[in-house]
């Protein structure tokens, strides 16, 4: 018997339902809905936000839901870290702020004068991120909205919330907040009060698989949606996308969740809480199945992304098909930057900031769109290389094969130059993994005879291609280009 079930997941510049429909021997996706997602920046009395429109986004899912039909289970992922507040009647107090907002600038130094680095360390095993949701409560701890708040919901609890009225926080999106105590799998309420965060702010934590509650019948009467069951899945993208990472048991595998952001690392059973794992700004975030995700954050695709954006604001027509197509002419590795350097992180003219950050460098900066999205995809190559190198390393876990899954995939260039870097196959596929693993999650908690991690990794083995890509070139050339980023920038990661 299959199960028909809406899996939602949502990106930092797109959001999409599928209608998933799984079975013995059968896993197969069909998009219901595709919607765009974007900062939206407001005035704020003091200065501008940048936020995201976050009804927007609810009501693309509502669309996408009632698209998909008749489905038997709801379940919803996202990106980490951003999140509303509630007052005590429920109400959101303001559009969630985007974490590419400027707020956090500098919170990170003052929360270290209250708890050290080491100490947030050792509670919460995650990386050091300007962004991360402490920050962010820190950034605002003094104002009147945090004061009036009773709740903080992250986006994808937040939309549950929404559509059930039940408050709560799946766990594996809870551990990438940095108020997360990893090895009790509880809130750090102690590490929250020492920094002014009120842990009435905390919500009640959920296991993934667990039922949310069903749509409420007011909203599927509105949005023609049917009444059932919302289920808690690997609520961050990153854990659905890795359920639905077509992996062999017990294989010694790396993988890149490839998107906005690049998620970087290996799949262990317990943290890594090592000073030198915190000195290599090493997170250990929870997965499905109480696994630990031992990854780094690299800049990712929102680099590429934001460079055309650029252009074609200027009125430069690119299309990526066609400048992608173009980068097999370009030499490799002539202009290398640090693709993690904070400049690279704000929205904003991505192409000067290349041509900045290459001439900082004495290089030779691109001068050509080809030049410059082959620039890009070196250093997103030479930064994969490290974090999987360092993971292995720090893990103990050896690395024989690569899996890259999300919307990455469909850049073959950066694939097979990710290959030629690490020096070890990689396996690209499926570009949908987050929305099969949501969809796995559900199914399982419906009855689907899914008992663990290895039976849906399987089930998406049997039902999806992946393309394989061999290394090819030089490895000295990557051990050079890598030695000539250590020597210009002695901090990078």
């Amino acid at each position: 018997m299959s199960l028909r079930v809406a899996a939602v997941d949502l990106g930092g510049s797109s959001g999409r339902v599928m209608t998933a429909t799984v079975g013995p021997d059968r896993l197969e996706l069909d998009e219901a809905h595709r919607f765009d997602n974007g900062p939206v920046r407001l005035a704020d009395g003091s200065g501008t936000t940048l936020h995201w429109d976050i009804l927007s986004l609810y009501r693309g899912t509502l669309a996408g839901i009632a698209a998909a039909g008749d489905v038997a289970s709801i379940g919803i992922d996202s990106w980490g870290v951003d999140y509303g507040l509630l007052d005590a009647t429920g109400a959101l107090l303001a559009n969630p702020v985007h974490h590419r907002d400027s707020r956090t600038d500098g919170i990170a130094a003052q929360v270290r004068s209250t708890v050290s680095d080491q100490d947030l360390y050792d509670v919460t095993g995650l990386q050091q991120l300007p962004f991360n949701t402490l920050y962010q409560l820190v950034s605002e701890r003094d104002t009147d909205r945090l004061r009036a708040a009773e709740r903080m919901l992250l986006v994808p609890d937040l939309l549950a919330y929404w559509l059930t009225g039940q408050a709560g926080v799946e766990r594996t999106i809870a551990s990438t907040t940095q108020l997360y105590d990893v090895r009790a799998g509880v809130w750090a309420t102690g590490l929250a009060e020492r920094l002014g965060i009120p842990p009435r702010l905390l919500p009640p934590l959920r296991d993934t698989g667990d039922v949310i509650g069903k749509v409420l019948p007011e909203i599927a009467a509105e949005s023609g949606l049917p009444e059932c069951p919302v289920v808690a899945v690997g609520s961050h993208d990153t854990a659905s996308a890795l359920v639905g990472t077509p992996a062999e048991p017990g294989g010694n595998f790396a993988y890149i969740s490839s998107g906005t952001w690049s998620l970087v690392g290996v799949e262990l059973d317990q943290p890594v809480l090592t000073g030198a794992a915190r000195e290599a700004n090493f997170t250990n975030e929870t997965g499905v199945d109480g696994t630990i995700r031992f990854l780094r954050n690299v800049m990712g695709l929102w680099v590429l992304s934001e460079t055309l954006r650029t252009w074609r604001s200027n009125g430069t027509p690119v299309e990526l098909a066609d400048v992608l197509r173009d980068t097999a002419a370009e030499p490799g590795l002539r202009a290398i930057v640090d693709i993690n350097a904070p400049e690279f992180l704000p929205p904003g003219d991505m192409p000067a900031r290349i041509v900045a950050a290459c001439r900082a460098t004495r290089q030779a900066p691109p001068d050509t769109p080809a030049a410059t999205v082959r620039c890009i995809l070196d250093s997103l190559a030479l930064a994969y290389r490290r974090t999987i190198r360092e993971a292995a390393e720090l893990s103990g876990r050896p690395v024989e094969v690569v899996h890259i899954v999300g919307g990455g995939t469909r850049n073959e260039p950066l694939s097979q130059l990710t290959a030629d870097a690490c020096g070890v196959p990689v396996l690209a596929g499926p570009g949908e993994a987050a929305a099969l693993g949501n969809a796995l999650v559900q199914a399982r908690t419906l009855g689907a005879d899914l008992p663990d991690l290895a039976a849906m990794r399987a089930l998406v083995r049997a039902t999806h291609d992946v393309r394989r890509y061999e290394p090819t070139g030089s490895r000295a050339a990557w051990d050079d280009a890598e030695a000539c980023v250590d020597e210009r920038t002695p901090q990078a990661t």
